[in-house]
């Protein structure tokens, strides 16, 4: 969408970013004591929090997977979480995000080793402001590990997109309601296999290649970050032993 509101100037954005720089992330592993695992992260002004339930026998029977796992994401927006109050429970867009989380981690859990369980990731935004699905992706993943839930890698997400005609890391509010375009991306980080790619607006062939390689190297650097939250859990843990 087209604006006159200028979101970079003397190539600084309205936050003081430069083009390529992320928004301050906070990751937290295992916050909650009554999920398998859990995970608070504070991305820019969103604030979520994950949490994994199971693997549990999957009710109702029928549903049963006798070779493998269900997972089962739901991803929901907190009725405060937005400036004008939002209408409590799932929408197209909540059910449409839930989907594809759901099938970007159904990718990286060995869900072979749980036959006719399945495994609840729920994805609580109690402070929106952009990127949610990036976010809440990438807190998943922390809360799956700190669940034990085996998987072969620690998928991760992270979003470019288009402002002022210049293709930007990780839109900012502003950015995301009067930039030209959006561009999530999720990956699984060992081998840059694509978990999860959307896209919102209009980028040409170029522009498109510039975001996409853009949001690769910030899915890199979260990736670290998730990994330092992990191991700042269990790193006590350890010591003792």
């Amino acid at each position: 969408m087209k604006s006159d509101v200028k979101l970079i100037v003397d190539g600084k954005r309205l936050d003081g970013r430069k083009p390529d720089e992320l928004r301050k992330i906070k990751i937290e592993a295992g916050v909650l004591h009554r999920a398998e695992g859990s995970c608070y992260i504070e991305w820019g002004g969103n604030k979520i929090i994950a949490a994994v339930y199971g693997p549990r026998e999957a009710v109702p029977r029928h549903i049963q997977n006798p070779l493998r796992a269900i997972v089962n994401a739901r991803y929901n927006m907190a009725a405060f979480s937005v400036d004008d109050r939002k209408r409590p429970g799932p929408d197209r867009r909540s059910t449409e995000i839930s989907k594809v989380i759901s099938e970007a981690l159904e990718h990286v859990i060995i869900l072979e080793k749980f036959p006719r369980t399945t495994i609840d990731v729920n994805i609580e935004i109690l402070d929106a402001e952009a990127g949610t699905r990036c976010a809440g992706l990438t807190a998943a993943a922390v809360a799956l590990v700190d669940a034990g839930i085996p998987m072969k890698d620690i998928p991760v997400a992270c979003a470019a997109g288009k402002i002022d005609d210049q293709i930007v890391l990780d839109l900012g509010k502003e950015e995301d309601n009067y930039g030209s375009a959006d561009l999530p991306l999720a990956i699984s980080p060992r081998t840059d296999e694509i978990l999860l790619l959307q896209m919102d607006g209009h980028l040409t062939e170029e522009e498109f290649e510039e975001a996409f390689n853009l949001a690769l190297k910030g899915c890199h650097i979260v990736s670290e970050l998730q990994k330092k939250a992990i191991l700042d859990k269990y790193k006590p843990i350890m010591e003792v032993e």
